[in-house]
């Protein structure tokens, strides 16, 4: 792969590949007197009774290369960690313009340097390792400081071909370039070439090679190798499904979640919870009636009903409000733990108990009781009606009493929800027929 001097160096190399072309079709000859070719900006060439000969070749943009802009992607995992170097795959985008002081000049200028490049479509690579060697054939002091950078640009290294494509453009992109440039008109082409990899050094993840597919037979000394199933079933443990209770979209702190796939069974089945956002991973045994079809498993009650570990899962204080990803883990003696896919559950706050208190100046506070506890870090929302706002700050790691202080709450009866992360607080009641709104998260503001 090239580096962040290729862009550089296949300017130099274009500007090596016409000067070369110019000096071998003696085209000083045909013109009568010196010609030069640049690599500047249009509005740095002088113009006008001044005017010499030249050809001048100016990058005008950059651009991503539609094929290969997704090559290696994604390059970090989950966690943000890198795991390749994704190529900066560019198009670079030229105006070649002639440049005389007499009649005819430019005419000749721009036919030989098209010619030139259109029998040179692709740049070779040793043709590019020619353009940047050093030392360079022509003086030292006849050249910019900068050339001698471009040695190291490993253009001619790189994976995929330097090509150039003649790429017409209209009247209206060419007034609106030359009048972006400030520069008055000269006859021009334009060039499309493509493509340039630009590959990053930084360290990245390897995995290992792979040393045998599947269990080893200890007959043979064979390993299993890949197996193959008929039918769109999955082979092994599966997950379906996740039910929270009563047809509601979440799970709450007390209630029993049920998930349903196929061959859940084990020795010891349990449910493996990760929370989205901290990463923390709880582990609750499954109800002594799940079948390989249908494992339930009940989230501990908030509050304890007894003491209680810090460190157990059956801790409420060590759950949090949230997504969570849920997955049936099975054991058996001897083996290894089987594990099905992950699947999403939410985990929703529910409100236990609102108080209201006015304040002088309009404003009042509403303090809202919670289970599970809400952490620093979490965003928090009190919907009261149309108005949503975050809380007072609190003291602590966590808190189950938030205050909400305002003067814009809506006045009388309003329903409220509280909002933890990516959870909402059920406000319907779906377990009523029809479903209604729960009257414990109503209240009345003054």
């Amino acid at each position: 792969m090239s580096n962040a001097l290729a862009l550089a160096g296949v300017t130099a190399v274009l500007k090596d590949l016409l000067d070369n072309g110019l000096i071998d079709q003696s085209i000083t000859s045909a013109m009568g007197g010196p010609v030069t070719v640049s690599t500047l900006a249009p509005d740095r060439i002088e113009t006008g009774e001044n005017e010499a000969a030249r050809l001048n070749l100016f990058l005008y943009q950059v651009q991503p290369n539609a094929a290969l802009r997704n090559v290696d992607l994604p390059s970090r995992n989950g966690h943000g960690r890198r795991l390749a170097n994704p190529p900066l795959a560019l198009d670079l985008h030229y105006l070649m313009t002639a440049y005389g002081a007499q009649d005819f000049e430019a005419e000749i200028l721009l036919g030989y340097a098209m010619q030139l490049l259109h029998e040179t479509p692709v740049l070779g690579r040793e043709a590019i390792r020619t353009s940047l060697a050093q030392p360079s054939p022509v003086g030292d002091g006849l050249l910019p400081p900068a050339v001698g950078a471009l040695t190291a640009s490993d253009l001619a290294d790189q994976v995929e071909q330097v090509k150039v494509l003649l790429n017409p453009l209209g009247t209206d992109e060419l007034t609106r370039l030359w009048g972006a440039f400030q520069a008055r008109y000269r006859p021009s082409a334009a060039y499309l070439v493509s493509v340039v990899l630009i590959e990053g050094q930084a360290p990245v993840r390897s995995p290992l090679p792979v040393l045998s597919r599947g269990e080893v037979d200890p007959v043979s000394g064979r390993e299993r190798g890949v197996q193959a199933f008929t039918g769109v079933t999955p082979p092994g443990p599966f997950l379906s499904r996740v039910l929270p209770p009563a047809r509601q979209p979440a799970v709450r702190m007390g209630e029993l979640l049920t998930l349903e796939g196929r061959e859940l069974e084990g020795d010891t089945v349990a449910v493996r919870f990760v929370h989205l956002r901290s990463g923390e991973v709880l582990e609750l045994p499954a109800e002594p009636d799940s079948t390989p079809a249908r494992v339930g498993v009940r989230l501990p009650p908030d509050p304890a009903p007894g003491p209680v570990p810090d460190d157990d899962p059956l801790n409420p204080d060590l759950w949090q409000a949230g997504i969570h990803g849920v997955a049936v883990v099975m054991r058996r003696g001897g083996e290894e733990d089987r594990i099905t896919g992950v699947l999403p559950v939410i985990l929703a706050p529910r409100v236990e108990g609102v108080t209201v208190d006015p304040g002088s100046g309009g404003e009042v506070t509403v303090t809202v009781e919670t289970s599970p506890p809400v952490r620093q870090g979490q965003r928090i929302r009190l919907a009261v009606g149309a108005l949503q706002l975050p809380p007072d700050p609190f003291s602590g790691d966590d808190t189950r009493s938030l205050a909400f202080t305002s003067q814009e709450f809506p006045t009388g009866s309003q329903w409220l929800r509280l909002l933890v992360d990516e959870a909402e607080s059920l406000l319907v009641d779906r377990s009523a027929s029809p479903p209604a709104f729960d009257p414990s998260q109503q209240v009345a503001i003054p």
